[in-house]
């Protein structure tokens, strides 16, 4: 099995620390994904430095993109940070190509008012 986590371009603390080899503080990052603004920490560092296999990252639009199709298609209300996983996956299609593959989804904190897609 291999792991790979996601994040906004935008907030890629994670990313960046995955490829440094060492944690890396982002202060307040601006992204759609606001659940994914919180910087890394060493409990959660442990787990992906020991366990996860790449760190994809997906545009704002890529990620608005996403969560559109999610809401269009499987009809389920999703926040920006859950339709980060898909956003990555479409953009790396090469990297799951003709392999089974397994999305962890949640989160539907959305403000009906303020879809990004009506902005």
């Amino acid at each position: 099995v291999k792991i790979y986590a996601a994040e906004p371009e935008q907030a890629d603390d994670a990313a960046r620390s995955f490829k440094a080899g060492h944690i890396i503080a982002d202060d307040a990052p601006v992204t759609v994904a606001d659940g994914l603004k919180v910087p890394l920490k060493e409990l959660t560092w442990h787990f992906v430095s020991n366990h996860v296999t790449d760190i994809l990252t997906a545009s704002e639009q890529e990620i608005i993109d996403a969560m559109y199709l999610i809401w269009a298609r499987m009809k389920i209300v999703m926040e920006p940070s859950s339709a980060v996983p898909l956003a990555t996956i479409l953009k790396n299609k090469d990297v799951f190509a003709g392999k089974r593959v397994g999305v962890i989804i949640t989160g539907g904190n959305v403000d009906l008012n303020k879809l990004p897609w009506n902005v």
